[in-house]
């Protein structure tokens, strides 16, 4: 009698192997996981996990003079939103009206929602209730199109930032990684001459951002709007008569930084075990992004930027190419040449930091120039690999720039895990309930307050 209910459990038991074997999901589940392995920088997929925002210890790339704690997060979230710090704006009527998150917006994916942010000398912001946020500021009629802070670029994502290493599109800030051997190029003014005092990216960066954006820090400002015990608490170590300036404040800021994680999307659920976070097609476009599509030529790291800092020339469109029309950019524009705009390098011509490719979908606008609108365009462009702009020599364009020879069932596959994929639903944890100034945010204009409903 044993016999044949052995052979029972063992008929049994590969008709259950079997079919797994051919499971569409376990298949799909196998082939990813080992893609993810091969393209790994450590050989396991476990590579492309994100820390939890709170786990400090785990966040790369953190500046040794500046390493994370809590009381700087807590400090450089509220900087950030903090409208009350706009005071050098070129009209007095702007006051107090804008915020560095004027143009980093976190439903709009930490980036502005117009495809050119204004900072001062803007007005207005949209509704959230009808997804609109940002994408109605316009010009403040007594400024003209060279006076505002307008940015030359699309503003960059600030989220994901503990893997980047060097700032901005051309990688211009920060004294070390790709920015060892250009100390010839640091003197070409004083905000790049920051390189000099051996910081990191975040924190060289955030203190020219606050003067480039009009904003001022001072032991007067942080004790009128309450901030004074706050940089007490998180900067102990810094003597008190150099503890309450823009260089500690973009400190704080860039510890804020990176903790914004989008460690809740889809695929970052799925890499920490949770095979049914991500649909079947995600899965599917996430194959082809890993191997047939080449994405992960360029969009190597656990953000999917470019590890540490890679930079390319795809011969897209500028900002002051935009159809719209921009403000305070043209074809002279250091920006306009990528990392050569920095280096000055004929080599770097035209090449631009490998950016990351989370919460894609809030962001409404795309490249440097903001000359796609949608991922479906991005994604074409990429299959196509037609260079857009004919001021690109074609000996710059990257050999990684080919025709894909996507189907159309692979591009709505790819899409999908673009979109959806790697959508993080939940960056508002990363906002602050209020300011010390008590002012509306991300701006304080008229317009703006009537459009957000905030008195």
């Amino acid at each position: 009698m044993k016999k044949p209910f052995t052979l029972f459990l063992f008929i049994a038991a590969t008709s259950y192997f079997l079919s797994c074997v051919h499971d569409p999901v376990i298949t799909l589940d196998r082939e990813l996981l080992e893609l993810l392995d091969n393209h790994s920088q450590t050989g396991s997929f476990t590579y492309f996990r994100m820390p939890e925002s709170t786990d400090y210890a785990s966040l790369p790339f953190q500046d040794a003079k500046n390493p994370v704690t809590e009381a700087k997060v807590e400090l450089g979230k509220l900087l950030f939103f903090e409208t009350g710090i706009g005071l050098a704006p070129k009209y007095p009527t702007s006051s107090a009206t804008y915020s560095c998150a004027t143009c980093h917006i976190p439903t709009r994916g930490f980036t502005a929602g117009r495809f050119q942010g204004i900072a001062d000398g803007g007005i207005g912001f949209g509704d959230y209730e009808f997804g609109s946020e940002g994408s109605t500021r316009s010009k403040n009629p007594i400024y003209d199109g060279e006076e505002v802070d307008a940015q030359g670029a699309r503003p960059l994502p600030t989220i994901n930032l503990t893997y980047v290493t060097n700032a901005l599109w051309a990688g211009t800030f920060g004294s070390f990684y790709v920015n060892e051997g250009t100390e010839f190029a640091w003197n070409q003014d004083t905000l790049v001459a920051i390189n000099f005092k051996g910081l990191q990216g975040l924190e060289s960066n955030n203190a020219r951002a606050l003067i480039v954006h009009r904003q001022v820090i001072n032991k007067d400002i942080t004790d009128s709007l309450g901030y004074t015990p706050l940089f007490d608490i998180a900067f102990p170590d810094i003597p008190e008569n150099q503890r309450y300036t823009i260089e500690v404040g973009a400190m704080a800021i860039a510890a804020y930084f990176r903790t914004i994680l989008t460690n809740q999307a889809p695929f970052q659920r799925y890499l920490k075990g949770d095979n049914a976070a991500m649909s079947d097609q995600q899965k599917r476009g996430a194959i082809l992004f890993f191997d047939k599509a080449g994405c992960i030529n360029c969009h190597n790291s656990p953000s999917l930027n470019g590890s540490p800092h890679e930079f390319y020339a795809l011969g897209v469109n500028d900002m002051y190419q935009h159809p719209m029309g921009a403000f305070a950019t043209g074809p002279d524009d250091k920006r306009n040449f990528g990392r050569g705009g920095f280096t000055g390098k004929d080599e770097d011509m035209f090449k631009f930091k490998v950016p990351q490719l989370y919460n894609l979908k809030d962001f409404g606008f795309y490249f440097h120039g903001a000359s796609k609108t949608s991922l479906r365009d991005v994604v074409e462009y990429f299959n196509d690999a037609i260079p857009e702009n004919t001021n690109v020599p074609t000996s710059q364009i990257s050999g990684f720039f080919r025709p894909l020879n996507l189907t159309e069932d692979e591009k709505l596959d790819l899409i999908e895990f673009l979109e959806h994929g790697l959508r993080d639903p939940n960056l508002l944890r990363y906002m602050p309930g209020s300011t010390m100034s008590g002012n509306c945010f991300p701006n304080n204009d008229a317009l703006s307050k009537s459009e957000m409903g905030c008195d």
